[in-house]
């Protein structure tokens, strides 16, 4: 294998995750070694969400080139920024976008060779399908790559590698987004809405199963928008159902749902259907109108509450996160206060803030009305300091009640996992305490009780296995 081994670092969220691991299958299956021990190339799947994701995918990038190690650079910077972070980082012995993870294996060789790879040369992804959903669908034919879908082949043939040994493991429903946030730069770089043949994503599961997954996190820019494409908006409501009945699996999870196209055949099935996760990601971004109007998104807080309303009459005990963007250009006293309006009487269990930045290439760039840097960052500390003071109020509020949680980790004295309503990365979670601990194993699904809380955090005192195939309920 000398010469052939290759590390996989990944940045960003949970769709780069998945990606990662169909490059790993490439890879593994070209006969390269996968290993972070003196490798001969360093693959970075960068981040080019915001700044900060920027910086990050470039510290990797410049820390990778000083280990000696050819480095290439794939993901989402690489494909929103090409030839420019190519002349800019000369560090990076390769930059390559989407389109070329097919071709990965032998990109690498040409590299460790000496070759000089082109690099990619960026482009409105949106423009590379058509522009009706359902158009859409006939160039994605079965068994052929799906032009769009990052390292995602359209035939049943799962091609991945798991890179952990996690009992929770995402699966990509989807890839793009048809939505015109003012304010984001994914769907330029990301691409247009292209849904998953369930078929694919039912035999992906079944092979995460098989490799010891427990939780499955469905993943893509926009999950509410699943089906459109292929010609039945409510396919999410069949596939869910169908994902949480496979064998071995325990909980499905979905994320990225978009408030405004919420339904209630799809609140009714994540409120009521066993083995699926009562568990709403919601990004509200903020409830002035006037401010979504601007951000070219739909609500207010009187429809956001009315929506959560409609969660909780399905499912009381529901959990639900979301993230706000304050500081937006136009915002105004009035706006600020709109939302923390909202945010109380919201009860929401996890909440990220994020201060308003620009984004290259987007409508909000160019908005009249930016405000200075340092109301901003005013703002986000005022709406931190009360998202942190609720979302404890919202965990307290938990005490008593009895939660599914998936174990993640063991060591000696100390039992941590997720509950229902606990997502990983992005939320808190739960410590078991109490009798019976001692004989959990890493994947185990047990019944708790909420004994305590810290920040958004729980505690839980264990009651009962849920896992009688693997083992006993315990007295």
């Amino acid at each position: 294998m000398t010469g052939r081994r290759v590390s996989l670092v990944t940045l960003g969220c949970a769709r780069n995750e998945v990606d990662s691991e169909e490059l790993a299958g490439r890879l593994d299956a070209a006969g390269w070694e996968l290993s972070d021990d003196e490798p001969d190339v360093v693959v970075v799947n960068t981040c080019g969400f915001v700044e900060s994701a920027k910086k990050d995918s470039i510290d990797t990038l410049l820390a990778a080139s000083d280990t000696g190690a050819k480095v290439v650079a794939v993901g989402c910077l690489a494909e929103r920024y090409g030839e420019q972070l190519a002349e800019q980082l000369p560090e990076a012995d390769a930059v390559l976008g989407f389109d070329a993870y097919a071709a990965l294996p032998e990109s690498l060789s040409q590299v460790l060779r000496g070759d000089t790879l082109a690099s990619h040369t960026p482009g409105d992804r949106r423009k590379l399908l058509p522009i009706s959903p359902v158009e859409r669908a006939k160039v994605m034919e079965p068994g052929e790559v799906s032009v769009g879908i990052p390292g995602h082949a359209g035939g049943p043939t799962v091609v991945r590698r798991r890179l952990d040994d996690s009992p929770v493991a995402p699966l990509k429903l989807a890839s793009g987004c048809d939505r015109r946030c003012s304010f984001c730069a994914i769907p330029s770089f990301r691409g247009a809405f292209v849904s998953r043949r369930p078929s694919d994503v039912l035999a992906e599961a079944r092979w995460l199963a098989e490799h010891g997954v427990r939780e499955l996190v469905l993943v893509s820019e926009n999950s509410t928008s699943y089906g459109k494409d292929l010609g039945d908006l409510r396919l999410l409501e069949t596939l869910l159902p169908e994902l949480a009945g496979l064998d071995g699996i325990e909980r499905v999870r979905l994320s990225y749902l978009q408030p405004a196209e919420m339904r209630p055949g799809l609140v009714e099935v994540l409120t009521g259907t066993p083995g699926v996760a009562p568990y709403f990601d919601m990004s509200f971004q903020h409830s002035s109108a006037s401010v979504l109007r601007r951000m070219r998104r739909f609500g207010s807080t009187e429809t956001f509450l009315a929506l959560l309303e409609q969660i909780r009459a399905g499912d009381p005990t529901a959990a639900v996160r979301s993230n706000v963007i304050v500081g937006f250009p136009g915002e105004t006293e009035d706006d600020v206060a709109e939302l923390e309006r909202f945010l109380v009487a919201a009860r929401l269990d996890a909440i990220g803030v994020f201060g308003y930045s620009d984004e290259d290439g987007t409508e909000a760039e160019g908005l009249p009305d930016h405000l200075p840097q340092h109301v901003v960052d005013e703002r986000v500390t005022r709406v931190q300091s009360l998202v942190e003071e609720l979302t404890s109020q919202r965990a307290e509020e938990r005490l008593g009640e009895q939660v599914e949680v998936l174990v993640e980790s063991v060591a000696p004295g100390a039992v941590d996992g997720r509950s229902a309503g606990q997502a990983p990365e992005v939320d808190g979670a739960t410590t078991l305490t109490g009798p019976g601990c001692d004989v959990l194993a890493v994947g185990d699904l047990v019944r708790a009780r909420v004994i305590g809380s810290e920040g958004v955090d729980l505690i839980a005192e264990l009651v009962e296995l849920h896992s009688p195939a693997r083992r006993p309920a315990l007295a």
